[in-house]
């Protein structure tokens, strides 16, 4: 990719977002900010507050995190509202409890589900809730990419969009995350930088895990060597060109398990491995809802072909190499013990919680008299207007950070105006 030496492009991303002048030197300024309000204010004001450095601005690299959608499965009115006679429709796969996969069954009876049972309208409710809190996010996208296009970000600014899990919503009779199934590790992905490449549709299996070195493709720069990767550049997909990779890995040692899961998705096929369980082989193609665990049909079976046979050798000796499990299992037992120490520790005497605090310090906001006056009057207001209130460059080009023009310092509203 040519290098970006004249455009400005900044990352927005989870939603990410970067920005792209002199993106090839790699040097951001990083802010995490975790969205819990509706109106996403924190977000909005970091961005005014970055273009109205003006043009000498370092691009930046800004992480917004939601939590929704996500369970408990409630929401409310306004997006509880948009559903209003919509039809909801039930779960595809239903499951007995008995029947279940040995996971499946621990997750059951952690969650304290087993021995529960449904009604189709309890799940259509918990269902219409999780919708709209997809159309929550919606909005909260929607007022970020908005200020965006307020600041003339818009065109330079690269966005990323994905999330951490998926839901089972009641698929299988299970809910929440914690499996392997697709309603509940399956999530959006998106990649918006149309100065750099078309907007089209991958169909590999790709992951999160695929952003980092995607990001650092982006911003011509590489990798520290020798740093452990399961993820691959994104790149060749993003360009519509050969060479991308069609793998992904998964582990998990959360809820419900007694020993580590992992999982191989490549092509049409999954495989799920854990010491603790037997092992489980599906082909989406050919059963896109995983009823048939190929990996459990006795070798006479008609589903058990050569392919099937070669396949499920092929993983399992893949997963040998990849993962020491009996090392792995001793590591997360050694954390834990760590962490229950720490914990302890914690709580003995006033409560510190490990738990990341965003600072927030009003000394460094409004008006305040250590901070100089011509800094003052830049934040007063964007974009810059005239006397009369116009916008005094219309946002045609320019030197400012948003393609604006030179910031003025003296605005309305600047010197009792």
């Amino acid at each position: 990719m040519p290098a970006q030496s004249s455009k400005q492009v900044h990352v927005f991303a989870a939603i990410s977002l970067i920005t792209t002048r002199r993106l090839c030197t790699g040097k951001f300024p990083v802010k995490e900010i975790r969205l819990k309000g509706a109106n996403g204010f924190r977000s909005k004001q970091f961005l005014f507050d970055h273009v109205r450095k003006g043009p000498n601005a370092r691009p930046f690299a800004m992480t917004v995190s939601l939590t929704h959608p996500h369970d408990p499965y409630t929401i409310e009115k306004k997006y509880w509202d948009m559903y209003e006679g919509v039809e909801i429709e039930l779960p595809e796969v239903e499951i007995p409890q008995e029947e279940q996969d040995s996971h499946s069954k621990r997750l059951l009876k952690v969650c304290d589900l087993w021995d529960k049972k449904f009604t189709p309208e309890q799940i259509k409710r918990a269902r219409r809730a999780y919708y709209g809190a997809v159309s929550y996010v919606d909005d909260c996208i929607g007022k970020l990419l908005q200020t965006l296009k307020d600041c003339r970000l818009d065109q330079d600014t690269i966005i990323v969009f994905s999330g951490d899990h998926g839901d089972m919503l009641g698929e299988r009779g299970l809910w929440y995350k914690m499996s392997y199934f697709e309603a509940s590790v399956r999530v959006p992905l998106l990649i918006h930088a149309p100065s750099i490449f078309t907007p089209h549709r991958v169909t590999a299996n790709v992951s999160t895990l695929d952003i980092l070195p995607t990001l650092v493709d982006l911003a011509g720069t590489k990798l520290w060597p020798k740093l452990p990767m399961d993820g691959n550049s994104l790149l060749p997909h993003l360009q519509n060109r050969s060479g991308g990779s069609d793998t992904v890995f998964a582990e998990y040692c959360g809820e419900g398990t007694i020993a580590p899961m992992m999982m191989i998705r490549r092509g049409a096929w999954k495989y799920i491995t854990c010491p603790a369980d037997p092992d489980q082989l599906y082909n989406l193609d050919s059963d896109p809802l995983e009823k048939i665990n190929l990996a459990s049909l006795p070798s006479k079976h008609p589903l058990f072909t050569s392919t099937v046979s070669a396949t499920l050798f092929s993983f399992q000796s893949e997963a040998k190499a990849k993962w020491d499990m009996e090392d792995i299992t001793k590591n997360v037992l050694k954390s834990q013990r760590q962490r229950r120490l720490v914990w302890a520790a914690l709580r003995s005497g006033k409560f510190t919680s490990w738990d990341y605090n965003p600072v927030d310090d009003g000394r460094e906001k409004y008006i305040r008299s250590h901070i100089p006056l011509d800094d003052l009057e830049l934040k007063a207001r964007f974009p810059p207007v005239d006397a009369g209130g116009r916008e005094m460059y219309s946002g045609l080009g320019g030197t400012g950070a948003g393609g604006m023009g030179a910031i003025t310092v003296d605005q309305a509203g600047a010197h009792g105006q």
